[in-house]
């Protein structure tokens, strides 16, 4: 009897026990301000990540926004006032002219001028941020319906500084998903960053300066100094002093963030101090290979024992030079790989038959196909981590912003590789013959003569490991 009636006691027991001592599964309510472009594709996977747990998202994003759309099935989208309402894409085609044009410049200034560029551009989008984060403080209605929402925490990418604003003001707890903020890396906002060895963005330098470098180094920290508290700073006075307590300015909030997902990792990056709230997450959004559509795969094979040669410049550049386009057109016209190249605009007359210009291509997924052999790209971060994910050669071609440093750390970390005795472990046996004829001597219509030191360099060697070629009006290398 007493066996028979222990039976249901048990049971009832363990349901009780599985009711009550189970962990929570209630997700977090997540307010999201993103940054569009190339940074959406990072911060769409973390969202993605964090639905698939289930956390309530909300983003907060511009009515005319380029890449995050308004109706996604992982959050709810309020439109609001964003730097996309006063700027477009054709901006960063312009700027690329002017960054075209200094690449000519003696090596040492060049980068100055380069630096002068970017805080134009600073000044000009710091305004329009301070305003339209006026507009959303200055709103009751709006401020009370993030009030009324309870969020648990504040989630952006603070390259823009709405969400720190916002953040702030709403004293939510904040975690960054940066590269990026105020005048350049994010080290330089909240880490030691000792000039004589961490090299400043922008300056294009490593991390083993001489006297001469660490000068140049020095000036283009204290150039950063000035774009901070000269040019950004000020901006945001006013809306400071009408929201927030006394003392309260634009670094102050920055630096209030909780955590920092960094978009950098150490294979990568030169030997600096970090703090003990970063944490390093680059090429997260790396992933094994997909299979290609079908019309894309049938071009791919297509290319026979030569493989693929992949050509992109990222989300903001769409228009080289005329000039340009058909130098490139002409010397991919002469390999024997087949090209992949996104392109937007009028077809380069030089075209060859065996390169396939598309609006969008699948950047993942052909640089973890068996058949590819190089990546010619701008030097964004996304592509430069997938290669390496990949261990695809690159061919760099930088153009703005943080292009020109990232290619020269890639350089740097290859002949880092190549010193201990690293040896790239995936698909070196795929990778031999890149590329067999003298072809590259129009790939730029200027730096002529550097071009065609590839030209003789590829005409008689193959690359064989994961590569970098960095072509500028200085000075090519061949990894």
């Amino acid at each position: 009897m007493g066996e028979e009636m222990s039976s249901p006691i048990t049971i009832i027991l363990a349901v009780l026990c599985f009711l009550f001592l189970q962990p929570s599964c209630n997700g977090s309510k997540i307010l999201v301000v993103p940054v569009d472009g190339s940074h959406w594709i990072n911060m769409e996977v973390i969202l993605r990540k964090l639905h698939s747990r289930g956390h309530d998202l909300t983003v907060l994003r511009s009515a005319k926004s380029w890449y995050i759309p308004s109706n996604s099935s992982i959050y709810t989208s309020i439109d609001v006032p964003m730097l996309e309402d006063e700027s477009d894409k054709e901006y960063y085609n312009n700027m690329l002219q002017e960054v075209m044009k200094c690449r000519k410049f003696p090596a040492f200034i060049r980068t100055f001028y380069q630096q002068r560029l970017i805080t134009d551009m600073l000044a000009l989008g710091h305004r329009v941020l301070a305003k339209a984060a006026a507009t959303m403080l200055d709103d009751p209605v709006f401020v009370k319906k993030l009030q009324d929402a309870k969020y648990d925490l504040m989630l952006t990418d603070p390259a823009l500084t709405i969400g720190v604003l916002l953040g702030g003001y709403l004293k939510l707890p904040m975690v960054f998903n940066v590269r990026w903020i105020n005048t350049g890396e994010s080290h330089f906002t909240i880490a030691p960053s000792p000039v004589s060895y961490v090299p400043v963005p922008g300056s294009e330098l490593h991390d083993r300066m001489d006297f001469l470098e660490r000068t140049k180094n020095m000036l283009h920290y204290l150039y950063s100094v000035v774009e901070q508290h000269v040019y950004i700073n000020p901006v945001y006075s006013d809306l400071m002093q009408r929201h927030f307590p006394p003392g309260t300015n634009l670094l102050s909030l920055q630096r209030a963030a909780d955590i920092w997902l960094v978009r950098e990792d150490f294979v990568f990056e030169f030997p600096r101090p970090t703090m003990p709230n970063v944490v390093y997450i680059a090429g997260f959004q790396c992933k094994k290979a997909s299979p290609l559509p079908a019309d894309l795969e049938a071009f791919v094979q297509s290319s026979g024992e030569h493989g693929v040669v992949v050509m992109t410049f990222g989300t903001f550049v769409s228009a080289l030079p005329r000039e340009t386009t058909e130098a490139i057109a002409a010397a991919f016209a002469q390999l024997p790989q087949k090209v992949v190249w996104k392109f937007r605009g009028e077809k380069p007359s030089t075209l060859g038959n065996n390169t396939l210009l598309v609006d969008w291509l699948p950047q993942n997924d052909l640089l973890g196909h068996p058949k590819t052999r190089a990546f010619v790209a701008h030097g964004g971060t996304n592509g430069m981590y997938e290669a390496i994910y990949h261990g695809v050669p690159v061919l760099g071609l930088p153009l703005l912003f943080d292009q020109f440093d990232n290619v020269l750390r890639l350089k740097e970390v290859a002949f880092k590789a190549e010193e201990v005795g690293f040896l790239w472990r995936k698909r070196s046996q795929n990778r031999q013959g890149l590329v067999e004829t003298p072809c590259s001597q129009h790939l730029l219509s200027t730096g002529h003569s550097v071009v065609e030191q590839a030209a003789r360099f590829c005409g008689t060697k193959s690359v064989s490991r994961s590569s970098a070629v960095f072509v500028s009006a200085d000075g090519l290398w061949l990894l």
